[in-house]
């Protein structure tokens, strides 16, 4: 790591001397890593630090390596460098707190909260519903923060594979009729009432669990935007629920959901009219999603049966 970087993580955390210590990952197409730095002389053991770095070449793992492809990449980074820095949550909708954030050219440091520190060390692959409620928790009082707040130096329209950033996948398309359909059903999304700041990637891998999986914090925020709430809830569900199992759980899901957006709420707003739009929407976020993963990844797990059924229902009513 350069000095130029480590001097910013020693400045922003009052550290007198550092360790760089292991790669948690690599950024997705190989635009960086995310790596824990060890710290001295300070009250913080560790900090996690986000280093993005804009390749002359991607590595795309769908091979969607495109010019726009790189410029929505590097749009997201710069984003989430503005999310850090002017918005800010709380205990309800936990995040990392960030201590410094800033672009060196092509390359760009984020230096955050170790938020294994702060009790949140575990990590998910399947979950149960102890744990899914606490994620539908985090994103109602996430939705009901930010209710009515525009998306100001973020994404007009959160999530990653919003229509209007997703020509290219759209175009692939095999399916015509939900080809057809999909910029209105875009439209129907973002002419939404009631219309909050979504996470725009919210799955179950960017959620970090308390040692007992009943509190959980939130990362990775380059996609956060404008929107529906029902788009994270949608793309939650999908990361955690297998097919048969979105057709058992997911209305005692969405119920609980909604119990605690209409407690986080409060008299904002008209609560139940807020839960019926949303509740109106809830097939249209899925439709949507699935529109997206048609293009993108013809073959992936997620198309399935009770992706189609919804889809169906939704083009019934266009």
């Amino acid at each position: 790591m350069k000095q130029e970087y480590q001097d910013l993580i020693l400045e922003a955390t009052g550290a007198e001397a550092l360790l760089i210590g292991d790669k948690i990952q690599t950024l997705w197409s190989g635009y960086g890593e995310i790596v824990r730095v060890h710290l001295e002389g300070c009250d913080r053991p560790s900090v996690i630090v986000k280093h993005v770095v804009f390749p002359q070449k991607s590595a795309h793992p769908g091979g969607w390596n495109t010019d726009l492809s790189h410029l929505r990449k590097v749009r997201s980074y710069q984003v989430e460098t503005h999310w850090y820095q002017n918005y800010s949550t709380d205990s309800g909708c936990r995040v990392p707190v960030c201590l410094a954030a800033r672009s060196f050219g092509d390359e760009q440091l984020i230096v955050l909260e170790d938020l294994d520190v702060a009790g949140f060390d575990q990590r998910r692959t399947k979950v149960g519903i102890k744990e899914m409620k606490a994620c539908l928790r985090w994103l109602a009082h996430f939705h009901a923060r930010f209710l009515g707040i525009a998306p100001e130096g973020l994404w007009p329209i959160g999530t990653y594979w919003h229509l209007e950033t997703r020509p290219d996948e759209l175009e692939a398309m095999a399916d015509q009729d939900l080809k057809a359909a999909a910029g209105k059903i875009d439209q129907i999304l973002n002419s939404c009432r009631f219309k909050t700041i979504v996470h725009g990637d919210a799955k179950l891998a960017n959620f970090c669990f308390s040692r007992q999986g009943s509190e959980v914090a939130a990362v990775d925020f380059q996609y956060v935007g404008g929107g529906c709430g029902m788009k994270d809830l949608v793309y939650f569900l999908g990361s955690c629920l297998e097919e048969k199992e979105c057709e058992k759980q997911v209305p005692d899901l969405l119920d609980y959901y909604f119990l605690e957006l209409r407690g986080a709420v409060g008299d904002q707003v008209n609560v139940d009219e807020l839960e019926a739009e949303w509740r109106e929407m809830f097939a249209y976020a899925w439709t949507d999603f699935h529109r997206f993963l048609l293009g993108w990844m013809p073959g992936h797990r997620k198309i399935n049966k009770y992706s189609k059924r919804l889809t169906r229902e939704v083009l019934r009513k266009l």
